[in-house]
């Protein structure tokens, strides 16, 4: 990112009057529009997207099913929604979705499977390599008797945010979609990182969602655009969803001004997330030097880590709050538990001085 540009992001905030400058570790959800997707976002051409008449929306759909290999795509608000209109379509009330006990359609979207689907989750453990073992998938899935809900879907999380951001290999996407299609099951991808997947494994994303009936992915996070993710299947799968998508609320009119700044991202966001892993694994580094904290997974895989904090003296989220108090900003999860995300606006000169801040802090 080049200083000029860089300029244009920097945060700042007035504290006891004083201008001061955040480093933001939070999410890479907090990411802003880049000049270039602002530019875009004021130039497009518009329409009813209800009607289906957004032009620029229809680009990005397109560009999105061909990045991944699929043959449509429907641009929704947000990864929860990709996720919950993935599942609508795919199944019906009564019937049973396997999934890991981290992924986030488990934890962090409110069992919206079940409040507004009437689909049973049947939960199953993660691997610290953010996995589904295939044993456990196999033993989950139900026999044809009418005391059980029908299983019809398997769904995985890549990267697995709980677990550390790990990136699930091309081989075991290939094995999960080989047992699904054995037992006549689907596969759906919560791919809400599936870029950092593809970037940190170096190899192309179709080959990760290949086995994949459905995918969806965020274009607000890593790849900074400010509002969206993008649904991707055959075009029967995305007739149904898009039906899904108007009874959830999510019909959307002249959209296509957010989907420029969507297709800006897949066009110049996506190499670059190397960057951001690189600057976990040296944030990793850093803190695993420190007395008192422990990271989960070392070297980072993406750009995703936790940490364990432990000191008799201040909890995790006293230590997050004084950090704050000097201008670095993470997230406490618990009393022992922090997370660190890297993002667009972060760098590495950004890493060192969060490092001696934490230095400083601790001392």
């Amino acid at each position: 990112m080049s200083t000029a540009s860089s300029s244009l992001f920097i945060t700042l905030f007035v504290e006891r009057g004083i201008l001061m400058y955040i480093i933001d570790l939070r999410s890479d959800t907090i990411t802003k529009p880049t000049p270039a997707m602002r530019q875009a976002m004021a130039a497009a051409e518009v329409g009813d997207d209800v009607f289906n008449e957004d032009p620029t929306i229809h680009r990005l759909e397109e560009m999105a099913a061909g990045r991944l290999g699929k043959e449509a795509g429907l641009f929704v608000a947000s990864g929860t929604m990709g996720n919950l209109v993935s599942l609508l379509a795919q199944c019906g009330r009564g019937d049973e979705v396997i999934l890991g006990d981290s992924a986030h359609t488990c934890v962090n979207e409110q069992g919206g499977m079940a409040a507004l689907g009437g689909i049973h989750p049947r939960v199953v453990r993660n691997r610290p390599d953010g996995t589904l073992d295939l044993a456990d998938v196999a033993a989950a899935i139900r026999s044809d008797n009418i005391h059980y809900p029908r299983t019809r879907l398997v769904t995985v999380e890549n990267t697995q945010n709980l677990c550390s951001g790990a990136a699930l290999t091309v081989e075991y996407m290939a094995a999960l979609g080989r047992l699904a299609r054995e037992r006549g099951l689907l596969v759906h991808v919560d791919g809400a990182r599936i870029f950092n997947a593809a970037v940190a494994l170096g190899v192309g994303v179709k080959e990760l969602v290949a086995d994949a009936d459905s995918v969806t992915f965020c274009l607000s996070k890593g790849l900074a655009a400010p509002v969206g993710s993008v649904v991707c299947g055959r075009v029967a799968f995305i007739a149904e969803a898009r039906r899904a998508r108007k009874v959830v609320g999510g019909g959307m009119r002249q959209a296509g001004v957010l989907a420029a700044a969507g297709i800006v991202a897949l066009e110049q966001m996506v190499d670059r997330l190397a960057e951001d892993h690189a600057n976990a694994r040296t944030l990793a580094a850093g803190l695993a030097e420190l007395p008192g904290i422990q990271v989960d997974d070392v070297p980072v895989r993406t750009n995703i880590l936790y940490f364990r904090f432990s000191r008799p003296d201040m909890t995790a989220g006293e230590l997050v709050a004084r950090l704050a108090e000097r201008g670095v900003r993470m997230l406490a999860l618990g009393p022992g538990r922090i997370r660190a995300v890297t993002n667009y606006h972060v760098t590495a000169g950004d890493i060192e001085t969060a490092l001696a801040t934490f230095r400083a802090v601790l001392a």
